[in-house]
């Protein structure tokens, strides 16, 4: 077919932005558990109509950030243990199989830069700085991620994760938290070996350290 001679329009990429914005304001607590989310309020505050926040609030229902009453209200959900349990089970599979493409591809680069964000992490950690801690947690997972290039895995954990990090923000100022770093180093000592098995297995184990 011959290609249209109109521009796309920036529809998708504001639906994005709105749905990333208001993600992020609940995972970081700027949106608190049980806060009444009002539509007019939002659009006012991320200066956009009523359309893109009604698909975003539909987008954050389903994948559990937010709680929508019919003829009632709009909330985002509270703390769930049960619900962070079960985003847990899935993201811990998910980083597991990708440890076990990636290892077999891990270059020094990729080594190196786990390192470096293990460091970060923990350094992170030290100084109480939760956002920070999180985002090295991120870059140190995302290697094996990114070397699985597997997009119906990266799609899942993008949906699950936010539930995770919620928590996380409890988990990485205690004694938990900072177990995590150990963890993260013997994850690279197995990959180091090549075992591929091994460095599978404590990717796993890191992700169920939540409770």
């Amino acid at each position: 077919m011959p290609v249209p001679q109109s521009s796309v329009p920036r529809t998708p990429l504001l639906r994005e932005r709105v749905f990333t914005t208001l993600r992020a304001a609940i995972v970081d607590g700027t949106l608190q558990p049980e806060e009444r989310l009002v539509e007019t309020e939002l659009c006012a505050w991320l200066n956009v109509s009523r359309t893109p926040v009604r698909e975003a609030l539909g987008r954050l229902e389903q994948i559990g950030l937010v709680l929508v009453r019919p003829s009632s209200s709009t909330i985002v959900s509270p703390l769930s243990t049960r619900a962070a349990a079960e985003a847990q089970a899935v993201a811990a599979s998910l980083h597991e199989l990708a440890a076990r493409v990636a290892v077999p591809l891990l270059r020094d680069e990729h080594v190196d830069a786990m390192t470096t964000a293990n460091d970060t992490f923990a350094d992170a950690l030290s100084r109480g700085d939760v956002e920070a801690a999180i985002n090295a947690d991120d870059a140190f997972h995302g290697v094996f991620v990114g070397l699985a290039a597997n997009g119906t895995l990266t799609g899942v954990l993008e949906d699950v994760t936010p539930l995770l990090r919620r928590m996380e923000r409890a988990r990485f100022g205690t004694l938990v938290g900072r177990a995590s770093v150990g963890q993260h180093r013997t994850i690279i000592e197995h990959a180091l070996l090549g075992d591929v098995d091994a460095a599978a297995r404590a990717t796993r184990e890191n992700w169920l350290t939540l409770d």
